[in-house]
């Protein structure tokens, strides 16, 4: 821990001295050739990348309106500037929003303007687009604050796609997306071992409540498929979560199922910008909906994977007229549990969770990219009142680092892998340094957040400022200690 600059926690989030380039030696692992060929992308870089890569920003550009706008439309205006994270923490001019989409407009204005200037393609443009783009997390926070509404988040993408076509990828994102295809998740995890993972489950729930709780896997004909990130089968904290919305389901009397073949609700296809393994992914849910005869898809806790499936499975999979439409398809887990409160189908007892004062982290990917609910602005409302209902104690942080203006974990997206351990400490400093002044002011002990990669990414980084990893939870878990049952 010696070796990564780790800022001091004051409740101040400052604007840092510029150094450019300070960052550019960070970079991330090259993927696997074999995994690069199971995704659909050349292996490596091959004789000819350069043409192919003009090639392939050409059909971007032809087929994506936005992304043109948003080469043309920017007047470096520095209203981005501040608002990113990893500038915050980094303080490289080329961690701001504008001077990161500038190593991908200056490549745009050599090939695709009349005007000329710019930059050929290059091994150099490669080496600054494989370390730039991976140091951001598609949060779209500059966006929100952004007069033109120019959107970053697809400027990352679209570098990151052209880099996947010219058989540049990244080790992470390429492993994930190939172990889905392969085993239906992420973590690469077969059916027999869902299987004894979640017997365990059912005998720890026995131990804990005396009841026969159930965590049912491929069985046809249940009213719900619950799609979970995988991290909830085997990762702490989130595991408390997935015994959280068997107790739901089991109170509730609402029959429910898993699926071994989507037993993923992340989607690491939109990392890359790549629609075609952006729909396949998603594909295996809407499939095991449809072959498990079910009524109605619930979305566990997972912030990118809810993005995912609200913003684009009708779209790439739909219709589902097969699924009851008395229900939003899909639902979010937080929707689901809350309605069950209020119309006290199950019922709590908040000073089971008296030990904690509460805080909620909004994940960028709920907060900003997609809706909860049936009105705007329940993405923000739904898991605050669900934590209320659940216990006597919560405190929100700061205004304007919460809801829409939500800092990111400094993790998603891709970002969430040793090599470039800097990135994420620069990254999350923000939103530490915002947890700070809560547990100063009223000593915040539990942070709740319902996203995968924010409860993976804050676990390591809690201990590198001085908190335990074990304040981090879902809002399931909460709901876990305070349900009757």
């Amino acid at each position: 821990m010696e070796n990564y600059k780790i800022q001091k926690l004051t409740g101040e989030i400052k604007v840092p001295k510029v150094s450019p380039g300070i960052m550019g030696t960070e970079s991330v692992n090259p993927a696997s050739e074999k995994d690069m060929e199971e995704l659909g992308f050349p292996k490596n870089l091959q004789e000819g990348w350069e043409e192919r890569a003009v090639g392939v920003f050409k059909q971007l550009l032809d087929n994506n309106k936005a992304l043109k706008d948003y080469m043309d439309i920017c007047v470096r205006c520095g209203a981005c500037t501040d608002k990113c994270q990893f500038f915050l923490g980094s303080g490289d001019i080329n961690n701001t929003p504008v001077g990161r989409a500038e190593l991908m407009r200056n490549v745009y204005r050599y090939y695709f303007t009349t005007a000329g200037g710019g930059t050929p393609f290059t091994k150099d443009v490669l080496r600054k687009w494989r370390s730039y783009f991976y140091q951001c997390s598609e949060c779209r926070r500059c966006a929100r604050f952004c007069p033109y509404g120019i959107d970053t988040a697809e400027i990352t993408m679209a570098a990151r796609e052209i880099l996947d076509s010219i058989g540049s990828g990244q080790k992470y994102i390429t492993q994930v997306i190939h172990q889905v295809y392969w085993s239906g998740n992420n973590m690469g995890t077969n059916e027999h071992a869902l299987k004894t993972v979640l017997g365990e489950f059912e005998e720890d729930l026995k131990d804990e409540t005396g009841k026969d709780i159930k965590i049912p896997l491929n069985e046809e004909g249940a009213d719900v498929l619950l799609i979970a990130p995988s991290a909830d089968f085997f990762a702490m904290p989130h595991t408390e979560s997935l015994l959280g919305y068997a107790k739901v389901f089991h109170k509730a009397g609402i029959s429910y199922t898993l699926s071994s073949y989507a037993s993923e609700a992340a989607n690491f296809g939109m990392f890359i910008g790549s629609y075609d393994n952006v729909k396949k992914i998603n594909k295996r849910v809407w499939d095991e909906a449809k072959r498990l005869k079910v009524k109605r898809v619930i979305f566990g806790e997972c912030g990118h994977a809810w993005r995912a499936a609200y913003n684009y499975s009708n779209t790439m999979n739909g219709p589902f007229d097969f699924l009851d439409n008395r229900y939003l398809q899909p639902t979010h887990i937080c929707d689901f549990t809350l309605g069950l409160i209020k119309n006290n189908t199950i019922k709590v007892d908040k000073s089971a969770n008296d030990e904690f004062i509460v805080t909620y982290h909004d994940p960028c990917n709920v907060a900003r990219a997609s809706r909860m609910g049936s009105e705007p602005g329940d993405q923000f409302t739904i898991p605050r009142d669900l934590i209320k209902s659940v216990v006597n104690h919560f405190v929100d942080m700061r205004k304007g680092t919460t809801e829409a203006e939500t800092f990111c974990c400094g993790a998603g997206a891709g970002l969430l892998t040793d090599e470039i351990m800097q990135t994420r400490i620069n990254g999350v400093m923000p939103r530490m340094q915002t947890l700070y002044d809560v547990v100063e002011k009223y000593h915040v002990n539990y942070f709740a957040t319902i996203c995968a990669i924010c409860k993976t990414q804050f676990s390591a980084m809690f201990p590198m400022y001085g908190y335990e990893r074990d304040m981090v939870g879902g809002i399931l878990q909460l709901v876990s200690s305070a349900i009757i049952l």
